[in-house]
């Protein structure tokens, strides 16, 4: 729900934070930093600057329950933050509005300038699942495989995943190194071993598991939503070849374990609250959800209305001053699953999640050509060249590009909000 924090008139004394495209006062998301000359803690983005929680609770400002979630987003990992589920988040929200609201006696000591700090990961991950919720994007690249029968009789029934690596999660500004890996190009012929010249990237929302479950002891449907502790921007990075060689009969392995590319800052429920949006329709003799996946209250609020964009510069264009191009504009509204149906599908068997556990959504593609979450749709499998302004195409990403993922959630009524930038410069092959 809504409520006194999201008001679109509210200002902060922090400059440039009104009307800031993705960290206004409205969002305040967490996350991980290092100032010019200091460890590693927790802080708070309010537009080109990080809120240092951790002097903030030594100055004083926070009392009651908000002081004690202040001090476990002060840590060098949000981990025990997270933990502390729904009450505990609005607690702080409500102080931090407060203190940042710019009726409020300024505290410029708090803060440090955004570009003069490193980012980390948020959070300790212990486990990463990424699912393949959107339709849209499971629709097209299984056209390209089958494409008399693109989606497989399960997909309807049960939201799909496999589990990924967390070991090779990465913060948005760490370069990735082309993976290498095994590939058959010519069938009847023996494979070969060279690095992946279909290289992709996906498009996804990561969602950060707040409060866990015991092993054995499912999460309800209806609670589910409780266990999830905020949203960033994932890029769960694919090659293709790698893939389409090794992925019968158990799934990704090497095309996927390389790396995958975070976004630093955990949007959090509450300041998503005025973007919910109902679970995308499902078309006309589509089976309803079990009842293990149905909630009245998640159908009608589980989904996300946030603008996804992807763009691409390469190192071409970096050389020529040239500005990113953009390749697509999607909208997480596209899931067919929404995040508590996968939250409760993944502990239905009795798996236990934990604190900073991460599930990615799979790749999210629009209805259009417009909205692809990936180079394999754009590109129609390697057939369709992409033009960039600088005369170049791909095809798929060339070493030296540049893959930058933005997210803005827009609402007549209420501040935009975004979600920081998830990007990543891929350098050659080992």
């Amino acid at each position: 729900m809504t409520d006194a924090t999201h008001d679109p008139a509210r200002r902060s004394w922090v400059p440039g934070a009104d009307g800031h495209p993705d960290f206004p006062i409205q969002n305040m998301p967490f996350g991980v930093f290092s100032p010019k000359s200091g460890a590693p803690r927790g802080g708070v983005a309010i537009g080109d600057h990080i809120l240092d929680l951790g002097a903030a609770v030594a100055a004083g400002v926070f009392t009651g329950p908000a002081r004690a979630a202040a001090q476990a987003a002060a840590a060098p990992t949000l981990n025990a933050f997270l933990a502390l589920g729904a009450a505990a988040r609005q607690a702080l929200r409500t102080q931090l509005v407060a203190l940042l609201d710019a009726a409020s006696t300024p505290h410029p000591d708090l803060l440090h300038p955004t570009a003069e700090c490193t980012l980390h990961l948020p959070a300790t991950v212990g486990d990463f699942t990424d699912f393949y919720a959107g339709i849209h994007h499971a629709t097209n690249a299984g056209a390209l495989f089958r494409p008399d029968n693109p989606l497989l009789p399960n997909y309807k029934w049960v939201p799909i995943g496999y589990h990924g690596r967390s070991s090779s999660l990465i913060p948005s500004g760490t370069a990735i190194r082309r993976p290498n890996g095994q590939k058959n190009n010519q069938p009847g012929s023996p494979p070969a071993v060279g690095p992946s010249k279909r290289l992709d990237y996906e498009l996804e929302l990561g969602v950060w598991v707040g409060t866990g479950n015991d092993l054995g002891t499912p999460v309800p449907i209806a609670h589910a939503a409780d266990h999830i502790a905020g949203f960033s921007l994932l890029n769960d990075w694919s090659a293709r070849d790698i893939q389409a060689w090794e992925y019968q009969p158990l799934g990704p392995f090497l095309a996927k374990n390389f790396a995958s590319t975070l976004s630093c800052w955990i949007v959090t429920p509450e300041a998503l609250a005025p973007f919910r949006a109902p679970a995308m329709p499902r078309p006309e003799g589509d089976p309803a959800p079990l009842p293990y996946l149905t909630d009245s209250t998640d159908q009608a609020a589980g989904g996300l209305d946030v603008e996804l964009i992807v763009t691409l510069r390469s190192a071409k264009m970096r050389e020529a001053g040239l500005p990113a191009h953009q390749l697509s504009i999607g909208n997480a509204k596209y899931l067919y699953w929404t995040v508590a149906q996968l939250l409760a599908h993944h502990t239905s068997g009795g798996c236990n999640l934990r604190p900073g556990d991460l599930l990615g959504t799979g790749t999210i593609s629009a209805p259009n050509a417009h909205g692809y979450g990936s180079l394999l749709e754009l590109s129609a499998g390697g057939k369709t060249e992409i033009a960039l302004p600088s005369g170049e195409t791909r095809t798929f990403i060339e070493d030296g590009d540049e893959i930058t993922f933005q997210a803005r959630a827009h609402r007549t009524g209420h501040a935009s909000i975004g979600f920081g930038s998830c990007s990543a410069v891929i350098l050659p092959a080992s």
